[in-house]
């Protein structure tokens, strides 16, 4: 057997492994994210009002409302249950993430993003690290976009639901 025949069977099972990895990386990621914020909702509408690009009781409502959309998806793939659209809607989440924190940057806010608890106005003398900030929702999105490429992992409730876990030659 050749190493690129051995290489190309390897492959299968390996994907199914980084995919799994995938989902409880990005499962991990929204229930640390959704319970750091939960705990105070106005803290986390002022933090998205701090990007000042809606009016104030819009980011009130949504900063309010954002922690348990992050739980509910930490669950869902935490569970593996519909991955692939708990997948799209992180995705879609981190892109606005990402464009809203390249916005403050841009604009010459100094605002703590508060993807992992209160953010909002930095204090005085104090620099924001947007650059960080970005290069880590892009990494997040990049598991995103592993889990819409192949959704069914093993010890998954999707792969439950199927009668049976993916097989390694199975292609999504």
């Amino acid at each position: 057997m050749t190493v690129t025949a051995t290489r190309s069977l390897r492959w299968p099972a390996l994907r199914l492994w980084v995919a799994t990895a995938a989902r409880l990386g990005l499962a991990a990621v929204w229930l640390i994210a959704g319970g750091a914020k939960v705990g105070d909702l106005a803290a986390s509408g002022r933090a998205v009002n701090a990007y000042q690009v809606m009016p104030y009781d819009l980011a009130t409502a949504i900063g309010a409302a954002l922690p348990f959309v992050e739980l509910a998806l930490g669950v869902l793939l935490l569970l593996g249950l519909a991955t692939r659209l708990a997948a799209g809607v992180s995705a879609a989440l981190l892109v606005v993430f990402v464009a809203g924190i390249a916005s403050a940057w841009a604009r010459g806010l100094a605002i703590d993003c508060g993807c992992f608890g209160s953010g909002g106005q930095l204090a005085a003398g104090r620099s924001p690290s947007y650059l960080p900030e970005i290069l880590r929702d892009l990494g997040f999105l990049a598991l995103a976009g592993i889990l819409l490429a192949w959704p069914r992992t093993p010890v998954s409730v999707d792969g439950f639901i199927a009668g049976e876990p993916p097989t390694e030659d199975e292609d999504e």
